[in-house]
C-alpha cells in the first residue's frame, strides 16, 4: 500500500480549544503535508469542528458519544488508523475494535496518573501508546504500560500581531514604560497560581517597575483577585482574562513564567522558546524536558523564592535572557518543529505495518531516523 492511499482518523472529542485541540490540528496538517488521507471525528458545532473546516480537512462530528460509537461501528473499517487524542476517546476506539479492526494508536497529553485495571486493559488493548513527555512516559510505564513511545508535540509559529498586544495593554491602562512579565495559564489547581501569586509579591517587595500579566480564566478567580487584594497588588498583578490568539501578548513580554505543580509538556513556553521571550518556569512534569540545559530559569515547584528570584535575576541581566532566549529557540526549532514531530509519527507507523512509505520519511530527514532528529 503507497502513503498516499493510508486513511487515518484523528479522535478527539474534546468541547474546548486548548493544548490538545492545538495539536490534533497540527497533527492532521502534518500527515496532510506527509500525503496521507487525515479525516477527524470531533464534537459537533464546537471549536475543534470550526478551525478543522476552515483547514479544509473532511470532519464527522456529533452530538453524543452514542453518534461516535456508531460511526467507529460501521464506518470504521474505513481507515487504516485510529488516533485517539484523549482517554475517554480512546475507550469507544477500543470497544468499537472487533468491527472496525484498524490499528489504534493514543497519545497521553495529561501527567495525572491513571487508575483502574479496566484503563490497563484499555491501554494493552492499544496498538502503540504514546506519551508526549517523558514524566507521562514514566507514569504510563509504572502503571503498566507496555513499550510507550516518546513523540512530544510541535510547534508553529505565527505571524504576531504587536500593534493588537499593544492595543490590550492600552485598554488594561498598562504604561508600556514597565518591565512586562506575563503567563498563560488556567486558573486552576495544578497550575498553582497562588504560589505564582506569591512569587509576585516577592517581586513587587524589591521593585515596582513591572506589571504581571495573567492570561486565562478557570474556577479559582475569585480566591485570586482576594489574594491579588489582601497582598496590596492590584498595581501589578492583572488577571486579564481569556483572549482569542492570545499569542500575540509574546510580542511585547520581556519574561514569560509558569508555576505549574503538575503539566503533560507545557506548551506555553513552546510559545515563549519559539517566540524568543526568556522563561522562569518549574520543572513539573512534562516541563523538566523543556527547561533543562540553560533554556529557562528552573525552579522547583510550590517555590515562590525560586520564581521570584528567577524573574529578579533575568530583569538584572539583559545578557543572559538574551542567552536563555537564544537557546531556547535553537532546540525549539530543531526538535519541535511540525515536519520533525510528523517524521516521528510516520516512522512510528511504518513499523506498525500501517502502510507508510519509507520515502516520505527521507524527504526531511534523510541521513537519520525520525527517533535520532527528533528526541528529547
Amino acid at each position: 500500500m503507497h502513503s498516499k492511499s493510508v486513511k487515518i482518523l484523528e479522535l478527539n472529542f474534546e468541547r474546548g480549544w486548548r493544548g490538545g485541540e492545538r495539536q490534533t490540528m497540527y497533527t492532521m496538517s502534518g500527515f496532510k503535508d506527509a500525503g496521507l488521507n487525515v479525516e477527524l471525528l470531533c464534537r459537533k458545532n464546537y471549536p475543534l469542528q470550526k478551525k478543522a473546516n476552515e483547514k479544509g480537512f473532511k470532519t464527522h462530528s456529533f452530538t453524543s458519544i452514542f453518534g461516535v460509537l456508531f460511526f467507529l461501528i460501521f464506518k470504521g473499517s474505513r481507515y487504516d488508523v485510529l488516533h485517539a487524542q484523549s482517554s475517554h476517546i480512546l475507550t469507544y476506539a477500543i470497544l468499537s475494535k472487533p468491527f472496525h479492526r484498524a490499528k489504534i494508536i493514543f497519545t497521553r497529553r495529561v501527567d495525572f496518573v491513571p487508575h483502574g485495571k479496566m484503563t490497563l486493559f484499555k491501554y494493552k488493548l492499544t496498538d502503540q501508546v504514546i506519551a508526549i513527555s517523558n514524566a507521562i512516559k514514566g507514569i504510563l510505564t509504572d502503571f503498566g504500560a507496555k513499550d510507550v513511545r516518546l513523540i512530544s508535540s510541535a510547534i508553529i509559529a505565527k505571524k504576531l500581531d504587536r500593534l493588537r498586544a499593544e492595543q490590550i495593554l492600552r485598554e488594561a491602562g498598562i504604561h508600556s514604560s514597565l518591565h512586562l512579565i506575563g503567563t498563560t495559564a488556567a486558573l486552576v489547581q495544578h497550575k498553582d497560581p497562588f504560589t505564582m501569586i506569591e512569587a509576585i509579591r516577592k517581586l513587587a517587595a524589591v521593585r515596582r517597575d513591572f506589571v504581571f500579566l495573567h492570561f486565562g480564566t478557570g474556577e479559582l478567580e475569585q480566591q485570586m483577585r482576594d489574594k491579588i487584594e489582601e497582598y496590596g497588588l492590584g498595581d501589578v498583578y492583572k488577571l486579564m482574562g481569556f483572549y482569542e490568539n492570545v499569542e500575540d501578548i509574546f510580542s511585547v513580554l520581556d519574561i514569560f513564567t509558569m508555576s505549574s505543580e503538575q503539566e503533560g509538556l507545557g506548551s506555553s513556553v513552546l510559545d515563549a522558546f519559539m517566540y524568543r521571550v526568556p522563561v522562569v518556569s518549574t520543572n513539573a512534569g512534562g516541563l523538566s524536558d523543556l527547561v533543562q540545559g540553560g533554556r529557562a530559569v528552573s525552579c522547583e515547584i510550590h517555590q515562590p523564592e525560586q520564581l521570584a528570584a528567577g524573574i529578579q535575576s533575568l530583569l538584572e541581566e539583559p545578557a543572559r535572557r538574551e542567552s536563555v532566549a537564544r537557546r531556547a529557540f535553537v532546540y525549539t526549532t530543531e526538535r519541535h518543529s511540525l515536519s520533525c514531530i510528523t517524521q516521528s509519527y510516520l516512522e512510528l507507523l511504518y513499523e506498525m505495518g500501517a502502510g507508510i512509505d519509507l520515502s516520505c520519511l527521507e524527504k526531511s530527514l534523510p541521513h537519520m531516523s525520525a527517533t535520532q532528529a527528533c528526541k528529547i
